[in-house]
């Protein structure tokens, strides 16, 4: 039996797990953590809980693709919940019920003047028709060589995507309210990337927001990674918890042999990285750099990095019934925001998101109190490493009062009894993100597609990559089609 060996059991890793273990082939996953998830991941203390990662949902028939594509019912699984409206978002003191719902929709855009809801049609259909474009030609399709990007048919398709403009500036086209451009806007930080500097392709994020609606997970996101990691012990699969990968062995003739695990050395006849690709070039590929390709040591420190995040868990010993599940307050002066951001200063105004999962599913707190998570984008550790636990301490008491104030919520500081913290420091040590960077390599337009780092590797014989920083890049139904894509690479190896 052809033994396969993966880096870490984030959804990538564990997507790609459950392909190859359909397929016959005997996977065995390492994760460094003692549970599943990577980013992914849970905090559960005094009778709260917290997803510390990822908490919207969108485009759910990924989510249902490993479980359907190995043959059973993703409803044994997990539990699926619409949420609508998808979200509050405070603009300029201003609240808007974001909803999927077209009727709601229109009456929004049609409170500030019916040329805007023309002007969001006129949005919707073009971007639909460069998500139709992008999804059957780059998302879900890999990349090995040239050919497989330079040809008549690929680069035809990739020129009528036209993202040479900015998310921001193709919005402007259509919309003219502030408002209305920001509340189409926002949703490039999903990925760690400015609308005001990132490629147009990314609105296609919000467009799949309010077309396909937003869920929620009963139990949370963690219940997802908990049911990947059940379905792939069902397939005969193997997780090692607690198990640091120290190095990918590779013999002279550049073919992979194994891994260095608690240093012990473990024979593979593949490997599927689901680490933090730059990490895994720099930490665990211990190899010449000219044998690296591209990404040698130097060059992937001049790789352009995504934002990263400060987060607060809060136990409050109180329930806010006006607190929906998804609340975004914008600062003021947006653009400013995110540019302090791209240059490593901490934001003066920052925006912020609260996620209030105790409002829809008791499972996250005691009766009448809730598990509040905060987050707010901040620059990586490249740009910004000023991180001291003075900081820290001095921007979560910021943070904390900004909330309670602008959202209203009375004497929320007076009601935690039990504050988490993550900072950028955390993503670093936790999940060996580079430069502590939450969504991995930036996507400009030179780090996507067939420019970001592929899902095999091109001078080393079986080693596949999946995960954010790889093809097709981060946000977790691309993450989970990154696993799929990486098995697949395999499969056609083998």
């Amino acid at each position: 039996m052809t033994n396969i060996s993966i880096i870490g059991a984030g959804v990538g890793g564990l997507t790609t797990a459950i392909y190859l273990q359909k397929e016959g082939y005997q996977v065995t996953i390492y994760e460094k953590n003692n549970r599943p998830g990577g980013k992914m991941d849970t905090i559960e203390d005094s009778g709260f809980k917290f997803d510390t990662g990822p908490t919207i949902v969108m485009m759910p028939d990924t989510y249902k693709k490993p479980f359907l594509d190995s043959g059973v019912n993703y409803k044994d699984y997990f539990t699926l919940e619409r949420v609508d409206p998808i979200m509050d978002v405070i603009t300029n003191n201003k609240k808007i019920s974001l909803s999927s719902d077209l009727v709601n929709l229109a009456k929004e855009f049609e409170n500030y003047d019916e040329s805007e809801m023309l002007g969001f049609l006129k949005y919707v259909t073009d971007i639909y028709n460069k998500y139709i474009n992008a999804k059957n030609n780059f998302i879900y399709k890999s990349f090995r060589g040239p050919r497989d990007f330079y040809n008549i048919k690929t680069l035809w398709n990739a020129y009528k995507l036209k993202t040479f403009t900015s998310s921001f500036t193709a919005i402007q086209k259509n919309i003219q309210n502030t408002d209305l451009q920001y509340l189409l806007s926002f949703q490039t930080l999903y990925i760690g990337i400015s609308p005001f500097s990132g490629p147009s392709i990314y609105n296609i994020i919000p467009m799949i927001e309010l077309i396909y609606g937003v869920w929620f997970i009963k139990g949370g996101m963690f219940t997802y990674a908990k049911a990947l990691e059940k379905r792939l012990i069902e397939l005969g699969g193997k997780i090692a918890y607690n198990a640091t990968v120290e190095k990918i062995v590779v013999e002279k003739n550049q073919h992979v042999r194994g891994l260095l695990v608690n240093n012990t050395l473990i024979k593979s006849d593949a490997v599927v990285v689901n680490a933090d690709f730059p990490y895994a070039m720099t930490n665990l590929l211990d190899i010449d750099d000219d044998k690296k390709g591209k990404y040698g040591k130097k060059n992937i420190k001049n790789m352009d990095y995504s934002m990263s995040c400060f987060l607060l868990y809060l136990g409050v010993n109180k329930k806010f019934n006006q607190l929906k599940l998804h609340t975004i307050k914008m600062s003021d002066d947006f653009e400013k925001n995110v540019q302090q951001i791209d240059h490593g200063i901490l934001p003066d105004d920052p925006s912020f998101y609260v996620y209030n999962p105790s409002s829809i599913d008791d499972s996250f707190a005691p009766s009448e109190k809730s598990s509040l998570y905060i987050l707010v984008p901040v620059a990586n550790l490249k740009e910004n490493t000023d991180w001291s636990k003075i900081n820290t301490d001095r921007f979560t008491k910021e943070i904390i009062h900004k909330v309670e104030k602008e959202l209203n919520l009375k004497d929320l500081e007076k009601n935690i009894s039990l504050k988490k913290v993550y900072t950028p420091v955390t993503f670093q040590n936790r999940y060996n993100s580079f430069f502590g960077s939450t969504f991995g390599l930036k996507p400009t337009l030179k780090q996507s597609n067939y420019f970001r780092p592929h899902n095999k590797h091109s001078k080393i014989d079986n080693l596949y990559f999946a995960g954010a920083s790889v093809h097709p890049g981060a946000g977790v139904p691309i993450v989970i089609t990154s696993g799929e894509l990486a098995a697949k690479e395999l499969i056609k190896d083998f």
